[in-house]
């Protein structure tokens, strides 16, 4: 299992959105996500989380929320741990993404963008401004096949 970040900037009612388009073989590939990826060696979840947001978008977060930890399983790809923020105190120009196109998306309107099932639902958890969480999700291929949450089995819906 290998450990990554994923962070939601949020500004006037938008997140920063990544539209993943332009590397190849890419697993996100036309999906929308947050910024964010995989830890360096002797990295914290803090630590990953600033370095990924700087290196993608060019902004520099000064606070964030730790908001939970959700664990990827699937029959086709490694297992992940990812750590979750968001941030509404960040400065600096966003820079063009070699992984994509960032764009500030209203979050009412994030719902009905092409998303991993599995995201649905903890964007409903942040929507719902939940505490600290612990999300399990597991694919087979590209469909959620089982949802936890704190352990506790969920649909595997944003609408549980």
């Amino acid at each position: 299992m290998f450990n990554t970040t994923l962070c939601y900037l949020e500004q006037d009612g938008n997140y920063l959105m990544l539209h993943r388009i332009k590397k190849e073989h890419d697993i996100n590939h036309d999906k929308w996500i947050g910024v964010g990826g995989k830890f360096e060696e002797g990295e914290s979840p803090e630590e990953c989380a600033l370095r990924e947001v700087k290196e993608e978008t060019g902004l520099t977060m000064h606070s964030w929320n730790y908001r939970g930890i959700v664990t990827f399983v699937s029959d086709q790809y490694e297992a992940e741990s990812m750590h979750l923020f968001t941030s509404s105190d960040f400065s600096g120009n966003l820079i063009d993404c070699d992984e994509g196109v960032l764009e500030w998306v209203p979050i009412g309107q994030i719902p009905s963008l092409p998303l991993w099932t599995g995201d649905r639902i903890f964007f409903r958890l942040l929507r719902e401004n939940r505490p600290f969480f612990s999300l399990k999700l597991q694919y087979e291929g590209d469909t959620l096949v089982y949802a936890a949450l704190d352990g506790t089995v969920i649909p595997c819906s944003p609408d549980f």
